[in-house]
């Protein structure tokens, strides 16, 4: 459900999309599922071609030859599941950690998680503290 055109390699790094998905389980309980799908360098690619070893490294690579690994984006997705229906927050918070992890911000992102979804959210009309 989180890719729904399919797992395709791009030639080119496209734009992240955000989408939700409602899913109903077998007693009837909804679950939302909010997606987010980036696109990210693919590096090990089995079949990419090597180098050539007579030392001819100044040469551009053919333009028939198969795709370099740095020409080629793979899909990911960052999903997150809720019996809630709060897509904006949702969208912010898979937001937050996709920003981390392709900034690389010296961040671990177990940490960011659970400090996301770990606080105490206080009763409408209760205690301050």
């Amino acid at each position: 459900f989180c890719q729904p055109g399919g797992w395709r390699l791009s030639r080119e790094r496209k734009a992240p999309t955000f989408f939700t998905v409602v899913l109903t389980d077998i007693d009837s309980d909804r679950h939302y599922c909010s997606c987010l799908t980036f696109y990210e360098a693919e590096v090990n690619l089995q079949g990419s071609k090597s180098m050539e070893a007579d030392g001819d490294d100044d040469e551009e690579p053919e333009e028939g030859g198969l795709i370099q690994p740095a020409q080629v984006f793979a899909p990911k997705s960052l999903i997150l599941v809720s019996r809630l229906d709060y897509p904006e927050i949702f969208r912010g918070c898979l937001g937050l950690i996709y920003t981390v992890y392709i900034d690389s911000l010296n961040f671990p992102l177990e940490s960011l998680v659970a400090n996301l979804f770990t606080f105490q959210v206080p009763v409408a009309g209760g205690s301050q503290i």
